[in-house]
C-alpha cells in the first residue's frame, strides 16, 4: 500500500507543480501541455486551471505524507 501511495503522490505532485509553472508563465512551456489535459477533464475546475494544479500538487503532497506515516507502522 505504501508503494502505491508513493507513486500516486509523486505523480500528482509533479503534474500539479509543472501545471502551476505552466500557468504562471502563461503557457510558455509548451512541452508541459499534458497538465492541461488532466485539468480539462474536470468540469468543475476547467475555468480555474491554476487552482486545479495547486489542488493536484497539494493532494500529491498529502498522499506522500500518508505513505510516510504508513511506512512507519511496520
Amino acid at each position: 500500500m505504501k508503494r502505491i501511495l508513493e507513486v500516486l503522490g509523486t505523480a500528482l505532485l509533479v503534474v500539479g507543480g509543472v501545471g502551476v509553472v505552466r500557468e504562471l508563465t502563461d503557457g510558455w512551456f509548451a512541452f508541459m501541455g499534458v497538465t492541461r489535459v488532466v485539468v480539462e477533464h474536470l468540469p468543475l475546475l476547467r475555468d480555474s486551471p491554476l487552482f486545479a494544479h495547486v489542488l493536484l500538487a497539494v493532494t500529491g503532497f498529502g498522499l506522500l505524507m500518508t505513505a510516510d506515516r504508513e511506512g512507519g507502522r511496520g
